[in-house]
C-alpha cells in the first residue's frame, strides 16, 4: 500500500464483472482512493496468494475462503458488498449417456469438484443435504486442487483425482457420476442434475434469504482500522459501479446486495453449511465477520 499527500493507492484484485466494470474502467472516480488492479484474468487463481501471502490491499474473495481466513486469523476484514452471487442448483451436472441420475441417488456416488472448499461446492452440498437427503459424508468427493488456506486439510471422504485427469473428461468417461462445475456447461453432452434448476433456484432464494453469495469484498484490516474514510469511499465506489447495471429484479433476487442486513441471512446459511461440512471448527456469527467500520456500512 502506498499513499500520497491526499490520495491513497491500493493494490486490488477484482475481475471485470458487469457490476464493477464502471469502477475498473475509471468511470467511477475518487479524489481519495486510487486502485491499482492486478492483471489477473480469473480471480480465484489469486486467492491463494491473497490468504497465504496477504498480497492485496483490497480484493474480492470467495465467501467460504473468507470464513476460513477469519478462522485462521488472516489480516483481512469483510466489506458487506457482494460482487458475485448466483443460483447454485444448475452447477451440479451429469452425463445422461451413462444413464439417468437423480439428486436423491447420490449417496455412494463419485462427485467431482475443483476443490472441496470451493464456495459453489459448499452451497451445492448444503442444498443436497437439506432438500434431497444426501449426506455429504456418504458421498465420494474427487478433487483437483488444494484449499486456498494452507492450514486446512480435506476430510477423509475426499480423494484427489489422478495426475493429469480433468473433471470434465472424467465425467464424460464415466469415472465420475456427477460433478460441480461453474456457471456454464463445459460440454454439450452434460445436463443439470436438478431439473428446471433456474426456477428451483429462484424459489430457494426467496425462502433462504436471497441469492447465494459467491464472492464478497475484503480489505486489509490495518486499513479499516486506520482509515475508515477510505473504507467508506471504497464502498461508495462499489455501489455506484453496481448501479450502472441494475438487475431486472431487486430484493432477495438481487445477486449484488450491499449492507450487512441485506446479506445477513445468506451469510448465516453459508456459515451453517461450512460448519456442518467441517470446513470451519465453530459457527461464526455474521457480525464477527466485520469490524466496527465495515459493519456500519449501509
Amino acid at each position: 500500500m502506498t499513499s500520497g499527500i491526499d490520495k491513497i493507492k491500493l493494490h486490488a484484485l477484482l475481475a471485470s464483472y458487469p457490476n464493477v466494470v464502471a469502477l475498473k474502467n475509471g468511470e467511477v472516480k475518487s479524489d481519495l482512493v486510487g486502485l491499482d488492479f492486478a492483471d489477473v484474468k480469473v480471480s480465484n487463481t489469486a486467492f491463494k496468494p491473497l490468504v497465504r501471502e496477504a498480497k492485496f490491499d483490497l480484493s474480492e474473495l470467495a465467501v467460504v475462503t473468507y470464513l476460513q481466513a477469519k478462522t485462521y486469523g488472516k489480516p483481512y476484514v469483510l466489506i458487506p458488498a457482494t460482487v458475485v452471487g448466483r443460483g447454485q442448483h444448475h452447477t451440479i451436472v451429469y452425463d445422461p449417456d451413462h444413464g439417468n441420475l437423480n439428486a436423491s441417488d447420490l449417496v455412494g456416488k463419485r462427485i467431482g469438484v475443483r476443490a472441496y472448499t470451493q464456495t459453489t461446492g459448499v452451497w451445492v452440498r448444503g442444498i443436497l443435504a437439506d432438500d434431497y437427503g444426501v449426506d455429504p459424508a456418504k458421498v465420494h468427493w474427487v478433487t483437483f486442487e488444494d484449499a486456498h488456506l494452507a492450514e486446512f486439510k480435506d476430510p477423509d471422504v475426499v480423494v484427489r483425482a489422478p495426475q493429469g485427469k480433468t473433471l470434465t473428461q472424467m465425467l464424460l468417461d464415466g469415472e465420475l457420476d456427477a460433478a460441480i462445475v461453474g456457471d456454464s456447461l463445459p460440454h454439450p453432452r452434460l445436463k443439470p442434475l436438478i431439473p428446471d434448476a433456474d426456477t428451483v433456484a429462484r424459489a430457494w432464494a426467496q425462502t433462504h434469504g436471497g441469492v447465494p453469495i459467491n464472492h464478497m469484498m475484503v480489505v486489509r484490516t490495518s486499513i479499516s482500522e486506520s482509515r475508515p474514510d477510505v473504507i467508506k469511499e471504497i464502498y461508495r465506489m462499489l455501489r455506484e459501479s453496481r448501479r450502472v447495471v441494475p438487475p431486472s429484479e431487486g430484493g432477495l433476487l438481487d445477486p449484488w446486495r450491499f449492507g450487512v442486513e441485506a446479506n445477513r441471512h445468506s451469510l448465516e446459511v453459508i456459515i451453517d453449511y461450512s460448519f456442518r461440512q467441517k470446513l470451519i471448527p465453530r459457527k461464526l456469527s455474521v457480525d464477527e465477520l466485520f469490524d466496527d467500520c465495515t459493519r456500519a456500512l449501509a
